[in-house]
């Protein structure tokens, strides 16, 4: 079910990006889709009842650790969220981008619609 409405996001997010006719709607939906990506990536990283690869099952000990058993039920998988924290730097480069895009296209054109910049082409 949590990874149907990751899809629901990604999907309000592509309707934002493909519809929208106004350039800070466009951007805030590719936002959007990002954000559900990431999202998506973190829920995968959770192992169910599975064992983290930090942890060795030689190692483990029952009797010493009394700890160790709910550590193991709990613990999720690192990678995904280190590949999500790489992910959301990038994508704040490309917000600052995209925004710095729109804000000289606005001092150019005094519009944020594109279908009105389309038509300025000369």
């Amino acid at each position: 079910m949590a990874y149907a409405l990751c899809f629901l996001l990604f999907m309000i997010g592509l309707y934002c990006a493909v519809v929208k006719k106004n350039m800070v709607k466009i951007v805030l939906g590719i936002m959007i889709m990002e954000y559900a990506v990431n999202l998506f990536l973190i829920m995968l990283g959770y192992v169910n009842g599975g064992v983290a690869p930090i942890i060795d099952r030689a190692a483990y000990d029952v009797q010493t650790h009394a700890i160790a058993p709910q550590f193991l039920k709990t613990s999720v998988d690192p990678l995904p969220q280190a590949l999500v924290l790489t992910s959301i730097v990038i994508s704040l480069g490309s917000l600052a981008l995209m925004i710095s895009i729109c804000i000289r296209t606005y001092a150019k054109y005094g519009t944020f619609d594109i279908t009105e910049i389309r038509r300025l082409r000369g």
